[in-house]
């Protein structure tokens, strides 16, 4: 059988898990700047995410809904809409990095951290200040 034409990581699921497990990440990424998965997982979230911050990037109305579509929060994609994409705006490409970390105990899965490049810095959103006060 011929592998032309089918991109795209299965992950063992059918499609709708699938897409979950992606907006799942995302949105842990986009909240917590870092996290450790797969090294699968994590080749196929930076696909996934790159898009993400493309979108971000532009930051018009469409694009911002098309980003609210893409991951599970609403406040996670306005974190990153407003918040990083402003920082990120140097780069064209590469946003994210993928590092080998160790094998898990369990099953000896190659484990991976994924993260931003940059490093980004924690700035008050409006909506937090308002609360404090």
């Amino acid at each position: 059988m011929h592998r032309h034409g089918y991109k795209g990581r299965k992950f063992g699921r059918e499609r709708d898990q699938r897409r979950a497990l992606l907006k799942g990440l995302a949105t842990s990424l986009i909240e917590h700047g870092k996290i450790e998965t797969t090294l699968p997982k994590a080749k196929e979230l930076v696909r996934y995410i790159e898009k993400l911050i493309t979108k971000a990037k532009k930051g018009d109305l469409h694009n911002r809904r098309q980003v609210i579509a893409g991951v599970s929060t609403q406040a996670a994609a306005m974190k990153l809409v407003d918040e990083i994409a402003p920082q990120l705006t140097g780069r064209t490409s590469g946003h994210v990095r993928v590092e080998r970390t160790r094998l898990r105990i369990g099953d000896g899965a190659q484990m991976a951290t994924i993260g931003f490049v940059d490093e980004l810095k924690a700035t008050a959103t409006p909506q937090a200040e308002e609360v404090k006060a």
